[in-house]
């Protein structure tokens, strides 16, 4: 585990600095823009190390719409400028900045805290300043890190009118603390190239040594905090502001699942937009950083165009919810993300099945960063033998096999009773589409984890798997396969423990799948 965390936290760097690096050379030579590297003081005085692209020939008259771009969490300043060029090329003023705590930047990683949330406001203040920006004309947007903090300077700042968030997280628990289940392999990813960038503060260290050590007796801490850094909890602001929020993310995003993001957005009240694609976290975005046509940033510059500049685009027109299934087909727009429920079928989890922890049975959900960019680009997920998995280990329950193919979009939900040996336990649920000789692609998964409860005493659980749009076949079933460790998770199993699956006559058990209408 600790060599593969290691690896993926050095492919990530890699990956990010090359993104980071690879577009300086093509923006600084084009000659269309003017490119300067600037010192902006931040909350306190912190110097945030920045970047302003301006349009060409921009004098200061007239004033042109103003956007502003925090980077990825452990990416250079350099990580936009393919984007801020081409932004500035249709007549944007662009500053990046390297958030606080990473790189040539000062202070310490506040992981989106008040004195981030303050940098945001203090880099628009220089900016208006400083460059011929509007100052009623103001965006935000980034890719994880950077969209994390947009969304949240969107709740604070009201001169920010239009947010382009990508690949971020609107829900920093449900993001990587879901079914109550700390999900390691992220926060490893993300606390490793921390420490590896940046200089994380006192009281990121301290939560993260909480996190992973699983110590219950902070729970309510690391919660609390995490709440101080979602959006969700400040959503009335956002709404009362006004600013026009587009969110996009990838369908297998293993640092900040899409449940979060659709549930953000349905709570939104403002001109929005949902959109959802194959890959992994900030790979949809990945080429267009490399200055390559990109759906997701040209979705992000129609936004803006339409919210910034007052052109008439048709962005306000289209259906606001866009999703790319997981397959060659194109996208599909719906009314809203809730519209998806408008057609589930369920299949029955029948019988009694007891399954011994502490062995993984070989169903996983993948390796962070890794199995859903192969998914994304040659629509390879992780599989499994269903006949073959161990039936000590795994429960399994497999659907009828269907005469027509199953389009399965939005959120699957699970419905079902576990009686456990021990107070707590963990226990991780995949969906799997199954062809005719029993190889399962996998769907998707979510962890579930309790606490205090009465060994022998049976509890109903409902669980929500991570959202997706996945086709299946015709000629192939549905199987939901559940076991207790998955290299993704920290399990709270106690030796020897033991997990039963029921489906008493008065609360049947069943697996309800959202279905696209055809």
């Amino acid at each position: 585990m600790r060599t593969s965390l290691a690896l993926a936290v050095s492919a990530a760097l890699v990956a990010g600095t090359a993104l980071g690096l690879a577009p300086t050379a093509q923006a600084a030579g084009t000659g269309s823009t003017g490119i300067r590297f600037v010192d902006i003081a931040g909350d306190g005085g912190t110097v945030l190390k920045a970047n302003v692209v301006t349009p060409a020939g921009a004098d200061g008259a007239p004033r042109h719409p103003l956007i502003v771009l925090p980077t990825s969490w452990a990416v250079p300043q350099v990580e936009y400028l393919a984007q801020a060029r081409k932004l500035a090329d249709s007549g944007y003023v662009v500053v990046s900045y390297n958030s606080r705590g990473f790189w040539q930047s000062g202070g310490e990683i506040e992981t989106a805290g008040p004195k981030d949330i303050a940098d945001a406001s203090k880099v628009i203040d220089w900016a208006l300043a400083n460059t011929p920006a509007d100052p009623d004309h103001v965006g935000m947007a980034g890719v994880s890190y950077g969209a994390g903090i947009s969304l949240l300077a969107a709740a604070h700042d009201p001169r920010v009118k239009a947010v382009a968030a990508l690949s971020g997280w609107a829900d920093l628990i449900d993001s990587i603390y879901s079914g109550r289940t700390q999900h390691l392999q992220a926060a490893a990813l993300l606390g490793g190239a921390g420490y590896l960038t940046g200089r994380p503060g006192p009281e990121l260290r301290q939560i993260l040594a909480d996190f992973l050590s699983s110590d219950l007796a902070k729970e309510e801490d690391m919660i609390a905090w995490g709440r101080k850094r979602s959006a969700v909890e400040q959503v009335d602001r956002i709404n009362a502001n006004g600013a026009a929020i587009m969110l996009g993310n990838a369908w297998g995003d293993t640092i900040f699942p899409p449940n979060q993001y659709a549930s953000f957005y349905e709570r939104l009240t403002g001109p929005k937009r949902l959109e959802f694609r194959p890959g992994d976290h900030a790979t949809a975005e990945a080429t267009g950083l490399l200055g390559l046509p990109n759906d997701t940033w040209t979705s992000a510059h129609r936004w803006f165009d339409h919210y910034l500049k007052g052109v008439d685009n048709g962005v306000d027109r289209e259906q606001p919810v866009r999703l790319k299934p997981r397959s060659d087909a194109g996208y599909e727009g719906y009314p809203g993300w809730k519209s998806l429920d408008a057609n589930r079928r369920k299949f029955d989890l029948d019988g009694t099945q007891r399954i011994r922890a502490n062995v993984d049975s070989g169903a996983d959900g993948g390796v962070v960063m890794l199995s859903n960019l192969l998914d994304q680009f040659f629509q390879a997920p992780p599989a499994v033998s269903v006949p073959l998995l161990p039936r000590a280990f795994a429960g399994v329950w497999q659907s009828e096999r269907y005469d027509a193919p199953q389009r399965v979009r939005g959120t699957v939900e699970v419905h079902t009773t576990v009686t456990p040996t021990a107070e707590s336990g963990t226990f991780v649920a995949y969906l799997y589409d199954v062809g005719p000789l029993g190889f399962g692609k996998l769907v998707s998964n979510a962890p579930y984890t309790f606490h205090g409860r009465t060994p022998g005493q049976p509890f109903g659980v409902d669980l929500e798997l991570f959202s997706t749009a996945y086709d299946v076949p015709a000629g192939h079933r549905l199987a939901l396969v559940v076991d207790t460790v998955d290299p993704l998770y920290i399990e709270h199993n106690p030796t020897g423990a033991q997990l039963t699956f029921s489906s008493p006559a008065a609360d049947p058990s069943y697996v309800s799948v959202p279905l696209r209408e055809e």
